[in-house]
């Protein structure tokens, strides 16, 4: 495997580069039950598929992808993704963590460092996610993040195959909890 390509520092995590070299990983993550529940999927994902769609997305500068790497080890513990409406200057966010990396703050860091690459290097305007009602987890790692709920679509996804609400949160530049891992990089 190669080196993690660091972008962004945080306290125990940083944001890096995708690598190819790292996909047989990330199709494992994405096809953990756990991450199917979460993301409202039913089926997992064939490998040939994941890895024409790694293809298409390198190309794509509105599917932006960060891996998140454990500082300590330089261990890819996850990935985060924005993927940007260029029009109006705001992104869906999107987080996956190793199924042996929940449960230890990863995500609530994994994701404040990608809102700060989103609003003081991308200049977005808001960043918005969805999230089924019972991922309490979840719903607590990104308010920690800064995320508010903003609305929600009733029975809109499944949850153990019960039709549940998913939650719409977003969060603002103002919002950002910081401190801002970027301006410290750059000595601000």
């Amino acid at each position: 495997m190669s080196d993690p390509h660091i972008l962004l520092s945080g306290q125990s995590l940083a944001l890096g580069m995708p690598r190819q070299d790292m996909l047989p990983e990330y199709h494992r993550w994405e096809n953990d039950a756990r991450t199917i529940l979460g993301y409202g999927n039913q089926w997992a994902q064939s490998w040939e598929v994941r890895a024409a769609g790694y293809e298409r997305q390198r190309g794509n500068d509105r599917y932006q992808q960060f891996e998140v790497v454990r500082l300590e080890d330089q261990a890819s513990v996850g990935m985060t993704v924005l993927q940007v409406n260029t029009f109006d200057r705001t992104a869906e966010f999107v987080i996956v963590l190793a199924p042996e990396e929940r449960g230890k703050g990863h995500a609530a860091e994994a994701t404040r460092l990608t809102l700060d690459w989103a609003f003081h290097l991308a200049a977005l305007r808001m960043v918005w996610l969805k999230v089924m009602e019972p991922n309490r987890a979840g719903i607590a790692a990104y308010a920690k993040a800064g995320f508010r709920q903003s609305g929600r679509l009733r029975k809109s996804g499944f949850w153990l195959g019960q039709p549940v609400d998913e939650l719409l949160m977003d969060v603002l530049p103002e919002d950002f909890p910081g401190p801002s891992a970027v301006t410290a990089a750059l000595g601000n």
